[in-house]
C-alpha cells in the first residue's frame, strides 16, 4: 500500500517537514487541514513546529524524518 506524504517546504532547508497523511483524508482535504492548523499557530507570536506537529498526530499525520538531498537544475 502506497503511503500519502506531504512535503512542507521552507524557505530554510532545516525546516522542511515530511509528513505521513491519514489514509481516511483526500489529497485536498489533507491540504486545506494543514494549511489551517498553520494559519491558526501564526495567530500566535510564540508558536513553534511542536505546537504545530501536536495538533497534526492529534489527526493522525505522523512526522517522518528524511535526508535532503542535492539541489535539482
Amino acid at each position: 500500500m502506497a503511503k500519502n506524504l506531504m512535503i512542507l517546504p521552507a524557505n530554510d532547508p532545516k525546516d522542511i517537514r515530511l509528513l505521513h497523511v491519514p489514509d481516511d483524508f483526500e489529497e485536498h482535504e489533507a491540504y486545506r487541514y494543514v494549511t489551517g492548523l498553520i494559519a491558526k499557530a501564526e495567530e500566535r507570536s510564540d508558536y513553534d513546529w511542536d505546537d504545530i506537529l501536536d495538533l497534526l498526530e492529534q489527526k493522525g499525520f505522523e512526522d517522518i524524518e528524511f535526508i535532503l538531498g542535492p539541489i535539482l537544475d
